[in-house]
């Protein structure tokens, strides 16, 4: 059995009243950081997804809080008393089950009616498997977007990727064991066999990044019905160049707002194409 962890010394240092959303360990339970370990032994409430799960972690570091639940079942029941503490001056800690609140996991309503009734709101920064999983996939940083879980269901599932083809930009999933294999096979028919990464179980014992075309994911047997925590991350699709006809299109649009001119100039930077060449197009479709 594993010891527990020995605290670190706490800061002495008074907290604000306020509402804290504390982000907690994915799974090395060493990723906590000394300023949420700080916050949740000074708070009056904690707001957790599960009082076990969160009850455990406290209990690892020798820390005690008052626990309420807040999930999508319980925050309409649980937000009041929240903002009732808030009211009175005192500090709340919001945290998920693993990593960073409110990601993919309920408590913005908590946040929005707590700064409209003008408490502070603090983040308190840590783990999170979004930004984990992006840091060793190996694929472009510079944006991305992240899609939550897809729909359980084939059919949703692949209009909701449909909408999400045309994006220049990274697509970051969180997706169930059960139907990761489903959801692989879905990507690489609506997405086309772009690059992609399985993250699964980051930073735990059994951690494992895999990275392939999509197809080649969604045949791999491992993914077949796994267990644990997963982020499925997929490269942006390849740009394409535009053709006349998008051009002659995009500019009958803009002449019916714009001068010619102006028309060239917005449609040369809609589609990366030479300004000379659309303002003389301009020109002969105005005429």
């Amino acid at each position: 059995m594993a010891r527990p962890l020995p605290p670190p010394p706490l800061n002495d240092a008074p907290l604000a009243p306020g509402l804290y959303v504390v982000a907690t360990p994915i799974g090395n339970l060493r990723d906590i950081t000394l300023r949420a370990l700080d916050v949740l032994s000074a708070v009056d409430l904690v707001l957790a997804e599960d009082t076990r799960v969160s009850g455990k972690l406290l209990s690892v570091f020798g820390l005690k809080a008052k626990l309420e639940r807040y999930d999508e079942h319980a925050a309409e029941r649980t937000r009041p008393k929240a903002l009732a503490v808030l009211a009175q001056g005192g500090r709340v800690a919001l945290v998920s089950d693993a990593g960073t609140p409110l990601i993919s996991d309920p408590g913005y309503r908590l946040v929005r009616e707590a700064a409209a009734a003008g408490h502070a709101v603090y983040p308190i920064p840590g783990a999170s498997a979004l930004l984990a999983g992006l840091s060793v996939a190996g694929l472009p940083t510079d944006r991305f977007l992240f899609a939550g879980f897809p729909p359980p269901k084939s059919a949703a599932r692949r209009t909701f990727l449909e909408e999400l083809a045309g994006q220049r930009a990274t697509l970051v999933f969180f997706e169930g064991g059960s139907r990761l294999a489903a959801s692989l096979t879905d990507m690489a028919a609506v997405l086309g066999d772009r690059e992609a990464v399985v993250a699964r179980e980051l930073t735990k014992l059994h951690e494992t990044v895999v990275r392939g075309p999509l197809s080649q994911l969604a045949a791999d047997p491992q993914f077949a019905a796994p267990k644990g925590e997963i982020v499925v991350l997929v490269a942006p699709g390849r740009e394409t160049a535009a053709t006349a006809a998008d051009a002659d299109a995009a500019l009958t649009d803009a002449l019916t707002r714009l001068r010619p001119a102006e028309a060239a100039s917005e449609v040369a930077k809609a589609l990366g194409l030479p300004r000379r060449d659309l303002y003389r197009r301009a020109m002969e479709l105005k005429r």
